[in-house]
């Protein structure tokens, strides 16, 4: 990841909690709240989760982890997140409870705790000059678990210079060469895939 890349990422996300506040689905970039909401649930949906260490990789404000406690017992988790405003959020909202742990790290660059699964909800979906900054990406997120890596992406933007959509075959068959189980999850957004990749 180049320096420019993360400048562009910062900037952006920096412009819209200026718009928005740093409080609400704005602040991440989401279009709505449903749409974010729709994307932890097919998360959810990977494995059962109860008495596992989640990683959450571009963890925003850290609201997976609300999506999910309520779902599975005992789940141990820690959020990664370089952008220093929305780990503050994410702090205030989830860091004195127990079984939560917030890291300000580059999940892409810094080594991350091994954990049973990664989750990544749409921490990948931004455009990168290396071509093969995905690949390299998946392959970091999927050596740091232990049970498996669910990530989702676009599949279909309109052109904007942030983001960046991906071909679900070509991720799959990429996958497919380092995980020997890789699921693909295409049946709830026209716009996105979800991929589960387990060991």
């Amino acid at each position: 990841m180049s320096d420019n890349d993360n400048s562009a990422i910062f900037n952006y996300h920096r412009s819209v909690i200026a718009w928005h506040g740093n409080k609400s689905h704005g602040a991440l970039g989401w279009t709505d709240l449903d749409s974010q909401l729709l994307r932890f649930s097919i998360l959810s949906e990977m494995a059962d989760f109860g008495g596992c260490s989640i990683l959450d990789a571009g963890c925003g404000h850290g609201d997976l982890l609300a999506y999910l406690v309520p779902l599975y017992e005992g789940i141990t988790y820690t959020g990664v997140k370089q952008i220093p405003e929305l780990m503050k959020e994410a702090q205030s909202r989830y860091g004195e409870l127990s079984h939560v742990h917030f890291l300000q790290a580059d999940f892409i660059n810094d080594e991350l705790p091994l954990s049973d699964y990664v989750l990544v909800s749409g921490s990948l979906n931004y455009y990168y000059s290396d071509p093969d900054f995905i690949y390299h990406a998946i392959n970091k997120l999927y050596q740091s678990s232990k049970s498996g890596l669910g990530f989702n992406l676009l599949r279909q933007i309109i052109p904007n210079g942030l983001l960046a959509s991906y071909e679900p075959q070509q991720i799959i068959n990429f996958c497919g060469t380092i995980c020997p189980n890789v699921q693909l999850r295409t049946d709830y957004s026209p716009e996105d895939f979800t991929v589960y990749m387990y060991r």
